[in-house]
């Protein structure tokens, strides 16, 4: 990661932004390099637009958040893309981040086992997630290779699934922590719930590859009675994954506590730098001109078997926005473009 243009030495706490930012650091004296996010209304406008379950939201919510820390280290304008395939409640999770800061998702759910989940006190994530595969993708648009990592799910959160991707095919030592609640705020009309979501990620970056070593993921093809050869963890991604561990959920969706401030509470005694923060925001990218295109698209037979009560729906799963088309607005269109 290249520094940016401009960075503050934090010596002391200092309040840059709270909520839909990414807060880049390192941590020289141990090597490490990572990144705070924070979300407020992003991830609240992403939940509240559908009807989810609150722990199928809060699940999509670490999903955000886990895809905006990676894909926001994206060197290029590009998309980083996460999606989940598994055999849980929790069919699919989507979440896609286009440089530099827009970020939209969705769920598909069984919402009769996501509710037999709930009762039965198993809506913890890894059970509504289940077995199946966790994709990441990098797209860098339309004239370059896409890049896609796969990682298994059998069981297990989000957080365990990143640790297995960067240990497999990155070989970074990373740790990351999602968290993901609901605030009830006092209004007018009453108390109102909103949806907060953050995320630290870090990982140890040396100069040296000797020093990120780590020991081999299958042991198991040694000759047996063979001792297995441990490789000591450096000192110093020792302590800055103990560091990390101490973090609570609350500290990483509190309000009041800015990401430099938690950043300098962490770090403090090594010596913390922060860079420019970045703006995240929801944003979708459907359109009524995009439906369009795509409908006219679509065969003259295909288009008629869309039409009920004399005209054409379409609903953005990402965004829950919803296009009404006249059919012959379609047809008239589709001739006049030929």
């Amino acid at each position: 990661m290249n520094d940016p243009d401009f960075t503050i030495p934090v010596r002391a706490p200092a309040q840059i932004g709270l909520d839909d930012t990414i807060l880049p650091f390192a941590v020289k004296a141990l090597d490490l390099r990572g990144r705070i996010v924070r979300l407020g209304a992003a991830v609240d406008t992403i939940l509240t637009s559908h009807d989810y379950p609150p722990p199928v939201a809060k699940l999509l919510g670490e999903a955000i958040v886990l895809t905006i820390m990676l894909g926001s280290a994206l060197k290029f304008e590009g998309r980083f893309i996460l999606q989940t395939q598994t055999d849980g409640p929790v069919r699919m999770l989507v979440a896609d981040f286009t440089s530099p800061g827009r970020v939209r998702a969705c769920a598909r759910f069984d919402a009769e086992r996501v509710a037999a989940a709930i009762t039965a006190g198993a809506a913890q994530p890894g059970r509504l997630l289940g077995h199946g595969h966790l994709a990441m993708t990098i797209d860098q648009g339309p004239e370059m290779s896409r890049y896609q990592g796969l990682v298994p799910l059998e069981g297990g959160d989000l957080e365990q699934a990143a640790h297995e991707y960067f240990a497999r095919s990155e070989q970074i030592p990373t740790r990351v922590r999602l968290a993901v609640a609901e605030e009830f705020r006092a209004s007018k009309n009453g108390a109102r719930r909103h949806w907060r979501a953050g995320g630290i990620l870090l990982q140890f970056l040396p100069n040296s590859p000797e020093r990120t070593r780590q020991a081999d993921l299958n042991p198991g093809d040694a000759p047996p009675g063979t001792a297995p050869h441990v490789i000591p963890e450096d000192e110093a991604w020792v302590e800055g994954r103990s560091l990390v561990a101490t973090v609570d959920d609350i500290e990483l969706i509190d309000p009041t506590l800015s990401s430099e401030r938690l950043a300098y509470r962490l770090f403090h005694e090594r010596g913390v730098r922060v860079f420019r923060a970045a703006p995240v925001q929801a944003q979708c990218s459907c359109s009524r001109a995009g439906v369009e295109n795509m409908l006219r698209s679509f065969p003259q037979e295909d288009r008629d078997d869309m039409v009920e009560n004399g005209r054409i729906t379409v609903t953005c799963e990402f965004c829950n926005s919803t296009y009404v088309f006249a059919p012959n607005e379609i047809t008239a269109q589709s001739a006049a473009a030929s």
